[in-house]
């Protein structure tokens, strides 16, 4: 996987993991919203600069799962 993918991955989690979000959490919907945009584009930049092969390799859930998450990268895709 390219660095680059990696150091994406990793800015994603700590951004998820930070008490302090764009827009924060309490606020219904969109406080979620934001986080969920953010993963999907994440995982489409991984998809494109790593492959597909990849996210299915390392991909620890179920098929359906995969599926899902994939279908989501490809329409965050910019």
């Amino acid at each position: 996987m390219p660095r680059r993918a990696k150091v994406a991955l990793g800015l994603l989690v700590l951004y998820l993991v930070m008490p302090l979000d764009l827009i924060p959490d309490f606020i219904p919907v969109a406080g979620q919203l934001d986080d969920a945009v953010l993963v999907a584009v994440a995982i489409a930049y991984v998809a494109r600069s790593a492959g597909r092969d990849v996210i299915k390799e390392l991909w620890p859930g179920s098929d359906r799962g995969l599926r899902i998450v994939l279908t989501f990268a490809s329409s965050a895709e910019v």
